[in-house]
């Protein structure tokens, strides 16, 4: 028997490894034998954290367990470890349960289920297959052509077909080549790239290693940001491993192709999404991105010929030249094949990492997969694409998730963050969080990007803070499509495309708070005003808890707010039992 508990940062942070010590120390304990603890990534229901599969002899799944806490365990332990009768009130809803079966895996296919830290059990669930057919019975010719076929597109944001960087950089002569991984996952709310790291690092060591045979290079470089400090060791340990199994090194699988991989920890720059920028912190430069032609396909690392993918992209390849091409191009739509894996995070009950065919509908992946909008309130909106992405409203729900129909509404599919929205989100105020991001995070060579992101956030600070004025939607209108024309990357170009999608979709919330002084989803607490109504007892709980002696009547009768006084901390509206206090 054997019981394997999840220990990506979700898990971890839930407290998985304190659980699966508890496991351990019960088993010696009761001295119960033949019994093994394992630990495994993140398999997308961080809502359900931490969780334990336990498999019977057969390595057959027998039950999930949910939330399993240390003092849990002593339970499941003897009951079912030795009684043999499953806990069935920790055991997965089949509610839960929709939210892996609604999934489709092809990038996610080991997460969750093998040990992470375990080439052995990769590849006894095919690994490095793919790796032996490209480097044994393929050409590089053959497997650009396969990847043609699959129709796979970067899954790092711009959504450029994986086959023709591949080519471009195989095309141009050097003696030597690089290929590149995008790892520095820098979009709030995203955890795409940080969960297969975590849970299935080879996946991706051998899409770059296929990738690298494909193109002609023989070294690989992994750009990944610091904060992933789990990430960063478990690609060590998994690249230590390939290369003591002759995947990674001087004459892969007894070939003439030499290929090896090194990680680069970034400091967290979003700008380092670019490639160039990238490049440039790679080579020990300030992250900074560069004119382009020439493309980094021509010149790029140490002026090489260049190739950039992100974590994902390489952790479909394996699949794609195992099962072939066409398999993968069967998924999806006419223009965006196979699956796409999304960060579904926000006002959403089920949390999490899901892998969904691309072209469903954003209402499935947030209603069917995600269990819908947290205490039933109303959805508003969903964030596409993270801060280079757009708002897309409630009414647009039934919009296929593909590259083309996001595109339409102003968003972009990005890297996979979506982030849900209800109707306590204000969007005005949303708006800003994401221009104050992309402001900060601006590396400040274009001016456009470096003082037109400033003169649009202070714009919008005024009006989340009651003083905004005519014609303040028109300017900011002015000042995006200015910014977005004269940056020179990606992040400049996409900077204001939330504020776009908000004042598109969302204008009247802009004009409340301009010319109403008011915020309709009660969220900027500059423009709300707190009154007391009959509801109220005379407790006096409201007028204890205020900070500013705003609130003033005598017990068992009706108390009063000084507005005057009143600093909108809300402290009053928390702490009142009978609802008595009134937000406006």
């Amino acid at each position: 028997m054997r019981i394997v508990v999840g220990q990506g940062s979700c898990g971890i942070a839930t407290g998985a490894k304190k659980t699966a010590e508890e496991f351990k120390k019960i088993i010696e304990e009761k001295n119960i034998e033949n019994v093994t603890v394992d630990k495994t990534g993140c398999i997308g229901s961080c809502f359900l954290e931490p969780i334990v599969d336990i498999y019977d002899d057969n390595d057959n799944l027998q039950v999930r367990y949910v939330k399993v806490q240390p003092e849990l365990v002593a339970d499941i332990v003897e009951k079912h470890l030795v009684g043999g009768e499953p806990v069935k009130e920790c055991a997965i809803s089949e509610s839960d349960q929709a939210f892996l079966d609604n999934q489709k895996k092809i990038v996610l296919r080991n997460c969750g289920v093998i040990n992470p830290e375990n080439i052995d059990e990769y590849i006894a669930v095919g690994g490095y297959e793919a790796t032996k057919k490209a480097l044994t019975s393929m050409t590089p010719e053959e497997i650009i052509e396969e990847l043609k076929i699959s129709g796979l597109r970067g899954r790092g944001g711009a959504g450029f077909p994986t086959w023709f960087k591949w080519n471009a950089a195989r095309e141009n002569e050097a003696d030597q080549k690089y290929m590149l991984c995008n790892a520095d996952e820098g979009d709030p709310g995203a955890f795409m790239d940080r969960s297969i790291l975590e849970g299935d690092p080879h996946a991706m060591i051998e899409g770059m290693i296929i990738g690298g045979y494909a193109m002609g290079a023989t070294e690989g470089v992994i750009y990944v940001r610091a904060e992933y400090p789990l990430a960063i060791a478990r690609l060590e340990k998994a690249m230590q491993q390939a290369r003591e199994r002759g995947f990674l090194g001087k004459n892969i699988l007894g070939t003439d192709f030499s290929f090896d991989i090194r990680i680069k920890a970034g400091a967290g720059a979003f700008v380092c999404g670019e490639e160039t920028a990238l490049i440039a912190s790679i080579e020990g430069e300030r992250g900074m991105p560069r004119l382009k032609p020439p493309f980094p396909a021509q010149r790029g690392y140490w002026q090489q010929p260049t190739n950039i993918n992100n974590v994902e992209t390489f952790a479909n390849v394996p699949w794609i030249i195992a099962n072939g091409g066409e398999a993968f191009a069967a998924l999806g739509t006419e223009k965006s094949k196979g699956t796409k894996v999304f960060a579904l995070a926000g006002k959403v009950k089920k949390g999490g990492l899901v892998e969904v065919p691309m072209g469903l509908p954003l209402k499935d992946v947030i209603f069917k997969i995600g269990g819908g909008i947290k205490g039933d309130k109303n959805f508003k909106a969903v964030q596409m694409g993270g801060p280079s992405g757009g708002c897309i409203p409630a009414e647009l729900a039934d919009t296929p998730v593909d590259y083309e129909s996001i595109t339409k509404t102003g968003a972009i599919v990005g890297s996979g963050g979506m982030i849900v929205m209800d109707e306590t989100t204000c969007m005005v105020d949303m708006a800003r969080y994401f221009l104050d991001f992309t402001r900060k995070e601006s590396c400040g060579k274009c001016t456009y990007c470096r003082v037109g992101t400033k003169r649009m956030l202070e714009i919008l600070e005024r009006i989340t803070n009651g003083e905004g004025k005519d014609g303040d939607i028109e300017l900011l209108e002015e000042l995006a499509v200015k910014v977005k024309d004269g940056s020179m990357c990606g992040l400049g170009q996409t900077a204001p495309n939330p504020v776009l999608t908000t004042i598109r979709y969302f204008r009247n919330e802009y004009e409340d708070h301009i010319y109403n002084k008011k915020c309709t989803a009660k969220s900027c607490k500059p423009l709300l005003t707190f009154t007391i109504t009959d509801a109220c007892t005379g407790c006096t709980l409201c007028a204890r808890k205020c900070p500013t002696n705003a609130i003033t009547g005598k017990v068992k009768e009706r108390h009063e707010i000084d507005q005057e006084l009143c600093i909108k901390c809300g402290k009053c509206h928390e702490v009142c039992r009978f609802n008595a206090v009134n937000i406006e």
